[in-house]
């Protein structure tokens, strides 16, 4: 491909999956099709997510960019993978030899997904639990059906798995309705792939007036609303008619404003407390690191189509929400402010400029202002050290926690992070226990055949969970 030196697939500035990028390319500009999806699933287990969601560093880091727009390398990949779907090329390949040890996985994001596929390929028993009541994580309930089609897209891959062995259960909210214990003692291994779920809160006056949501809430009702009954069931949180506000940037931002659209909001407004990105790389975002440049993405442009104007507002803090006295949301209350640099080589401040302050109208609030950590429930449950960011601690490479035999991945462990350090993190993770279990007797007969599927928790535990304690 004449790339020099391709930096795309630089685990540090570009791909942390490392992918094959400029194989693959080249592989498609010959024909070879067939021989490209090889490559790309060497490294990805799930290029049909990264290929859709991913923000892709690779292309900031591809050595074209320098001075050109760079490879589209995000719609090569969805490209291939989806040409594999439709030649019917993706088909169950189960592991010819089984080890006879078994795994369980707390979590069904792309982490989890990533391990079980992993470790089912090396022939462990897997069960991967999950809380929804639909295996993805923020593939399902996170990312919108119009960016990744729930059916088309996530649900078809996790039944390809399930056709290859894994287990899948659902409704399994382990460490407060499942003692985690007791799945941890009917495994010879645990991962641990638990997201980092906790949002960031605004805890500002009038918090508690209805109209004001957690983005996630917001997006999970609504596309569980979708694939239960197509809307119909009155249980999303409708914009239809509202002026909302979105508080927060990134793609949790705009899958929201994108969301709000598509109901009918009658205007949409995005308040981002940091300055508006440059046009081009400032000096200090040199190539090949992550352009951090003013992008407009599938939400904006909806946005700046349907009300006239690109919808963020930059540079603004909210001070209160305002009650319209009958505890409803009808307005917020912000104020401009200005970035200073820290003296001593800190971290820049914010100081608010003096006189800015005014109100908005808002009906719904939206805080998309990324998250915090895993939710405490499972590690207090489990006795796992956690880390000053309250992430379950374990260093990467390793991603073995303080408990022997219980390892760690994803966000949970790394802090909010993107699709691709997701499946890099679930298969890193994978390989440590495969490294563990060579040290672990069998604890089932290797000969004793695996069937995978998806099965409920509730049906699970009265049917499997009981069998394999007393097996152990």
């Amino acid at each position: 491909m004449d790339c020099g030196t391709p930096y795309c697939l630089n685990r540090t500035t570009g791909c942390p999956l490392g992918n094959l990028i400029p194989e693959w390319n080249a592989l498609v500009w010959q024909g070879r099709w067939r021989e490209a999806l090889d490559r790309l699933l060497e490294t990805n287990n799930f290029p049909e997510f990264t290929g859709r969601v991913c923000p892709a560093p690779c292309e900031g880091s591809c050595v074209l960019g320098i001075n050109q727009n760079p490879v589209t390398i995000k719609t090569m990949e969805v490209s291939i993978i989806d040409k594999a779907w439709e030649e019917g090329w993706m088909v169950p390949r189960p592991p010819a030899v089984r080890t006879g040890k078994r795994v369980s996985i707390i979590g069904g994001g792309p982490a989890g997904l990533a391990a079980a596929d992993q470790l089912n390929k090396a022939g462990h028993t897997v069960t991967l639990y999950e809380r929804a009541d639909r295996i993805g994580g923020l593939m399902m309930y996170g990312v919108p059906n119009m960016k990744t089609d729930k059916e088309g897209i996530v649900q078809r891959r996790v039944d390809l798995m399930a056709a290859e062995g894994v287990q899948f259960v659902t409704s399994a909210h382990i460490g407060r309705e499942v003692d985690v214990r007791d799945i941890r003692a009917s495994s010879d291994a645990l991962i641990l792939a638990a997201g980092a779920t906790k949002p960031r809160d605004l805890p500002i006056e009038g918090r508690s007036l209805k109209g004001v949501h957690f983005a996630m809430e917001f997006l999970a009702a609504n596309t569980k609303s979708l694939l239960d009954s197509g809307l119909e069931d009155g249980k999303a949180i409708s914009a239809k008619g509202k002026t909302v506000v979105v508080i927060g940037g990134g793609d949790t931002g705009t899958d929201c404003i994108g969301t709000s659209v598509r109901h009918g909001a009658t205007n949409v407004i995005n308040l981002e407390l940091m300055p508006q990105p440059p046009a081009t790389r400032a000096a200090s975002n040199p190539w090949p690191y992550y352009p951090r440049v003013f992008k407009v993405d599938y939400g904006h442009a909806e946005a700046a189509a349907k009300y006239g104007a690109d919808p963020r507002v930059y540079e603004v803090l909210t001070k209160r929400f305002i009650d319209d006295g009958q505890g409803n949301l009808k307005g917020l209350e912000i104020v401009s402010v200005e970035w200073q640099p820290a003296t001593a080589g800190g971290p820049p401040k914010f100081v608010e400029v003096p006189g800015s302050n005014r109100i908005i109208e808002a009906d719904m609030v939206l805080l998309a202002m990324g998250f915090l950590g895993p939710e405490a429930t499972l590690a207090e449950a489990l006795g796992v050290e956690t880390d000053p960011r309250s992430n379950f601690k374990a260093e990467y490479g390793q991603f073995a926690t303080s408990m022997d035999g219980v390892f760690a991945a994803g966000d949970c462990r790394r802090g909010q992070s993107l699709v691709v350090w997701a499946i890099a993190e679930g298969r890193g993770a994978a390989a440590a226990t495969d490294k563990f279990l060579a040290g672990v007797e069998p604890s089932t007969d290797a000969r004793q055949e695996v069937v995978g599927g998806i099965i409920p928790w509730k049906e699970y535990s009265q049917k499997v969970m009981g069998q394999q304690l007393v097996a152990v």
